[in-house]
């Protein structure tokens, strides 16, 4: 019984920033570990960001320094700050949340970096 709904992609030009929201309808939120990945035309899909039941966080080495991912388990909402963007980052970025041995995958949010 889990629902991902990711919000906030768009048009940015470089340089910018955007904040993406994946709300989550789910039980045991807390102890989940969520991820945030993105997927571009003719690539695979690769992890962005992970942060973990207790807060620890990890990023692609691509977005160190320029991203941010969040959680708020009392929204039982996840977060990515965006900044600093650059056109390799335009992609369709997906949520993923992960309980016990389970994952589950949200629809997807297209963000576009282009001048």
């Amino acid at each position: 019984q889990v629902q991902l709904q990711e919000s906030g992609g768009g048009l940015v030009q470089p340089g910018g920033s955007l904040r993406l929201s994946c709300a989550a309808s789910a039980s045991f939120f807390s102890l989940s570990v969520v991820g945030w990945y993105r997927q571009a035309p003719g690539k695979q899909r690769e992890l962005v960001a992970s942060i973990t039941s207790g807060g620890s966080a990890n990023y692609a080495d691509s977005v160190k320094g320029r991203f941010t991912i969040s959680r708020d388990n009392a929204k039982t909402s996840v977060y990515l700050q965006m900044n600093s963007l650059k056109p390799e980052d335009t992609a369709v970025y997906y949520c993923n949340y992960q309980l016990f041995n389970e994952g589950y995958w949200g629809q997807g949010t297209q963000v576009t970096v282009s001048s």
